[in-house]
């Protein structure tokens, strides 16, 4: 981010804090015109910087939901079909390669023990998969 101009680092913190804030809003933040806005918001996509506008769960919403990290060790030859395959899987909200003794991470959002246990199965049954380690955040003390 140190190649951004002083105002596209402005606009994109306050994007993050929320990205539904309208344009208007935004200016009028930020001291400046609509247009000026939009120019940088537009320039910020087309040198991808910004990928997608998107939400953050609300915590009373997620006191609902089991959270959960899984940390998975896998044949290497097979990393690509494991790929493809844990891309199936909707419960899974992002998938991350690691160093260390595992060689990805996947970010889960269930609804229920009982949806993440069945997740857990399947995925210690995709080829290549060797094993798994599962933790289940209890609360997040903080999000940027």
């Amino acid at each position: 981010m140190s190649d951004l101009a002083d105002l596209d680092k402005r606009l994109l913190q306050l994007l993050a804090k929320n990205s539904r804030t309208s344009v208007s809003e935004l200016a009028k933040q930020l001291g400046v015109s609509r247009l000026t806005v939009q120019s940088h918001m537009d320039t910020l996509e087309r040198r991808h910087v910004i990928q997608g506008y998107t939400i953050r769960w609300h915590q009373d919403y997620l006191e609902n939901q089991i959270e959960a990290h899984i940390l998975i060790a896998t044949d290497q030859k097979k990393l690509g079909s494991i790929v493809s395959a844990l891309k199936a899987f909707p419960i899974i909200r992002s998938l991350s390669s690691i160093s260390g003794e595992f060689d990805l991470v996947a970010q889960l959002l269930a609804g229920s023990t009982q949806e993440l246990d069945s997740t857990m199965d399947q995925m210690s049954l995709i080829d290549g998969v060797q094993r798994t380690q599962t933790s289940v955040l209890l609360s997040k003390k903080f999000e940027r």
